[in-house]
């Protein structure tokens, strides 16, 4: 049967690289009684932020991302530390780390899977209204971040044109849409 809950044998850690580990688990399928290996990435959860400004603006930000060497246009986002006590801390956290901005409303839009193939973490989308700037950015060592406004009608056209093509955060846009009323 599709979809039947596959029964893990056992699980062989295989690699920490700091921000993710690798696991090697044995399962077993439901449909075949056959024996395959599955590799998983462990990972923190991660958080997207969708800031908008009192006048209708999002709070973009434009970064070197080393996976594509290019620059990308995203939302502020990151990783859920140990130190967060979940993920709107961690929202919170990074929006004002990326962006020196804090917002008087939060709402959580929901969470995507971002590759539920090969990794077990989720990707949480908020929606932070009200945002105003209250501290200049605080970057980690490895970001250089600009901070750019656009209106909110514009990020379909980013989006058409190929300016935001980063997934998770096609993920988060599509979440706060589907809040929209």
């Amino acid at each position: 049967m599709a979809g039947g809950k596959w029964r893990r044998l056992r699980s062989d850690p295989l690699g920490d690289f700091k921000i993710f580990t690798i696991r090697r688990d044995r399962i077993v399928s439901p449909r075949t009684a056959e024996e395959h290996d599955f590799y998983v990435l462990d990972g923190s959860d991660w958080v997207n932020v969708i800031p908008v400004t009192p006048e209708g603006n999002l709070l973009l930000v434009r970064q070197y991302r080393h996976g594509t060497e290019e620059v990308t246009i995203e939302i502020p986002g990151g990783a859920v530390d140990l130190r967060d006590e979940g993920p709107l801390h961690a929202a919170r956290r990074e929006l004002l780390e990326e962006t020196g901005h804090a917002a008087d409303s939060w709402t959580e839009l929901g969470f995507v899977h971002p590759n539920p193939a090969i990794q077990s973490n989720r990707c949480w989308t908020f929606l932070a209204e009200g945002c105003r700037r209250v501290a200049a950015p605080k970057f980690d060592p490895g970001e250089d971040i600009e901070v750019v406004l656009a209106p909110a009608a514009s990020v379909d056209d980013l989006v058409r044109r190929g300016e935001i093509d980063h997934a998770l955060v096609l993920a988060a846009l599509q979440l706060w849409r589907a809040a929209a009323p």
